[in-house]
């Protein structure tokens, strides 16, 4: 027979987990939201905006630029980053150019288009949150990553591929934004 103590405790365990599926329900909505204001104040998608960042920022210390060196950089394949380059390209805010005594080497740099929108690109959030992580005890960090983990397996989330790059789409390949 149950008594009063194990049906609070089931209905607290319960409490409990409504309260984490809020969070991750709140987490998921910043995360679309920064998209939507990214795309409509910018013009770009979270995958946009970290190329062509990461583009302007290997200008200002690199000769050359390659879809390999940013694919590192931005944690995503060099095909991914290639159709977002095609993107960036065709607004007019990238070139690609062979310039390079290697022909086959293809060279990347922004247009001044490219540099204007890269001087006034927001912050995003990833690296907003990357800073406010990095303030946290490493105790406090790991304890997030263990639960993060746990979190990821309760859900059977664990073998999907996933970039760390905050975006709402089901992968960073469906892009649309763009001026």
């Amino acid at each position: 027979m149950a008594t009063d103590h194990d049906s609070s405790t089931e209905q607290r365990d319960i409490d409990i987990a409504i309260e984490v599926l809020t969070y991750i329900r709140q987490v998921v909505r910043r995360i679309s939201e920064h998209s939507k204001y990214l795309a409509r104040e910018v013009g770009l998608t979270v995958p946009q905006l970290m190329c062509l960042k990461a583009i302007g920022e290997l200008e200002e210390q690199e000769g050359e630029i390659t879809v390999a060196m940013i694919g590192k950089i931005v944690q995503l394949s060099p095909a991914t980053v290639s159709r977002i380059i095609d993107r960036l390209e065709r607004a007019g805010l990238v070139e690609r150019e062979r310039r390079s005594k290697d022909r086959r080497r293809v060279c990347l740099s922004l247009t001044a288009a490219g540099l204007e929108r890269f001087q006034t690109l927001p912050i995003p959030l990833q690296e907003q949150f990357i800073t406010r992580i990095r303030a946290l005890t490493k105790d406090e960090r790991e304890h997030i990553l263990d639960a993060l983990r746990r979190i990821a397996e309760l859900m059977d989330a664990t073998q999907l591929d996933a970039a760390p790059i905050l975006t709402p789409g089901s992968d960073v390949k469906d892009e649309e934004p763009l001026l």
